[in-house]
């Protein structure tokens, strides 16, 4: 047994493959194994590698270290180790390693550049047509999204009644062709007629899903994977313990070295009936003893929250349970969890006729400022009506609304905030007025940064009064029109004139 050829240099957070041929007989997929052992001065990974088909077997490898390395691979159909060297060198500029959390309350990347994230969905973006998946990512290319939640099954749902471009099992699918706007939920779960075999995986469907994440990593985009759903008509869904566990190590195994991972367990993790707690405690663990990287973790609520205090959930990610309340209970999540608050799903920009898919771009535009200053973080969707059904959140394509070139407005400020991440203080009853999370922390009684929103209030103006030394520098956002005013310095009490609209913010710099 030889080793096919592997890269001989590598950058830093990059991806080793190594390859070596295999038998084809049984079933690869549950009959043979295949580890590798990664070594450096400074570090000791035990990897599982996986089958992809056509007597190939690989094994992938994230390095954290530039220096050199060696490895071993090891696997019950290999007669001698097999053994190689590489050399890491630094990464390019624009690779700052994984996002992990930073800050108790925030998200850096490895390399201690701060991570704010401006996420969006588009649940089976990879599943659509080529030339739509080519318009998703050219949209995605000239945005300000720098996450994106997609889903590794296909998606069925009201809009999503097609098939997908591919399926993660050998087999063949239900008829979907009876399927109508009026019918399709009766088709939920395992409808009649699939056959599938789900020890079996169909490796072209998760040789497309890396090539999607790695085009994501180029431009800068995390890829927050949704690992189970409930919104199925193929069984996905409804597998037993040992296919579950089968399905989980093998996602592991192909996904993990991407350093654009996130995992989130599920979407609407409660919609599930068929799976409970200890299943889901039972991924998570799975998932934190076979990710090498520990790549951040979460799980997706439709209507309970799951209990986000668990040591496994490294953030929040939340859908709104208030028709109207939102972003206004970060503060609240903050406090409660201890953890980053991601709110995933606030309801999208659209107008279609669900009450989760029809509000403004002004809406979603105030929810993402809220969150930002409550010391959360907000995501996207949009869900306009469209004459072949083609909408944003679960097809991608491209976008229709008015909020997403506010959010590189709203970005541009974050990343200009002097620390790692914004937190809350009570200013005022009437305005969300946030600092910087670490220079309350050294106990200040003035800071040095202040950044305060008004939303939907529409003050003519804010009077403002810290001590008499301190001198600030005043800015007037109009987070809409994306413009900033500079109105000068001001110390002692003092007065900012605001135009009586709505969205202002005030943004004060002490010098």
């Amino acid at each position: 047994m030889k080793l096919r050829g592997y890269e001989q240099k590598i950058e830093k957070w990059d991806i080793l493959e190594v390859t070596c041929e295999g038998p084809e007989d049984g079933n690869p997929f549950v009959d043979y194994q295949i580890r590798g052992v990664f070594q450096s001065k400074n570090e000791v990974k035990s990897i599982d590698g996986f089958y992809d088909g056509n007597g190939i077997y690989k094994v992938r490898f994230m390095p954290s270290f530039e220096e050199d390395y060696t490895f071993e691979i090891t696997g019950n159909f290999i007669g001698e180790t097999l053994k190689g060297d590489f050399m890491v060198t630094a990464p390019s500029v624009d690779n700052h390693g994984p996002v992990h959390v930073a800050n108790t309350y925030h998200f850096a990347y490895e390399d201690g550049t701060p991570y704010y994230s401006i996420g969006t969905t588009c649940y089976v973006w990879e599943l659509q047509s080529k030339e739509l998946q080519e318009k998703t990512l050219e949209t995605l290319k000239n945005s300000a999204f720098n996450k994106i939640r997609f889903c590794i099954f296909p998606k069925h749902y009201d809009y999503n009644l097609s098939e997908p471009r591919s399926y993660p099992y050998m087999g063949t699918p239900c008829d979907s062709s009876v399927l109508t706007k009026e019918n399709f939920m009766e088709y939920n779960g395992a409808a009649e007629g699939n056959d599938w075999d789900f020890e079996r995986f169909n490796t072209e469907h998760f040789q497309h899903i890396e090539k999607c994440i790695g085009q994501l990593r180029d431009l800068g985009i995390e890829a927050d994977l949704i690992v189970m759903h409930p919104y199925d008509r193929w069984g996905f869904s409804m597998m037993d313990e040992k296919c579950d566990n089968l399905y989980w190590k093998y996602v592991i195994a192909r996904f993990a070295s991407y350093r654009n991972v996130w995992w989130s367990l599920a979407n609407e993790y409660d919609l599930m009936a068929q799976k409970s707690i200890e299943d889901w405690e039972r991924y998570a663990k799975i998932l934190c003893d076979f990710d090498p990287y520990s790549h951040l973790r979460s799980i997706h609520n439709c209507k309970p929250f799951y209990d986000h205090s668990r040591p496994w959930i490294t953030h929040c990610s939340i859908q709104r349970q208030d028709v109207y309340k939102s972003a206004e209970l970060v503060t609240e999540w903050r406090e409660r969890y201890r953890k980053p608050i991601v709110l995933d799903e606030i309801a999208y920009e659209g107008n279609i006729q669900h009450g989760w898919g029809n509000i403004s771009g002004k809406e979603l535009t105030r929810r993402f400022w809220e969150a930002s200053l409550r010391g959360g973080y907000a995501g996207h969707g949009e869900t306009y009506m469209h004459p072949q059904d083609i909408l944003w959140w679960s097809h991608g394509g491209e976008l229709h609304g008015d909020s997403p070139e506010r959010f590189q407005f709203l970005l541009d400020i974050l990343r200009e905030t002097p620390g790692m991440g914004l937190m809350p203080i009570q200013r005022g009853w009437d305005e969300i007025c946030a600092t910087v999370e670490s220079t309350v922390a050294a106990g200040k009684t003035v800071q040095d940064y202040y950044l305060c929103y008004y939303g939907f209030n529409r003050p003519a103006f804010r009077e403002f009064y810290f001590d008499d030394e301190s001198r600030f520098e005043v800015e007037v956002i109009d987070t809409w029109e994306m413009t900033i005013e500079n109105r000068g310095v001001a110390s002692g009490k003092f007065k900012v004139e605001l135009p009586g609209k709505e969205y202002m913010a005030v943004r004060l710099r002490r010098i």
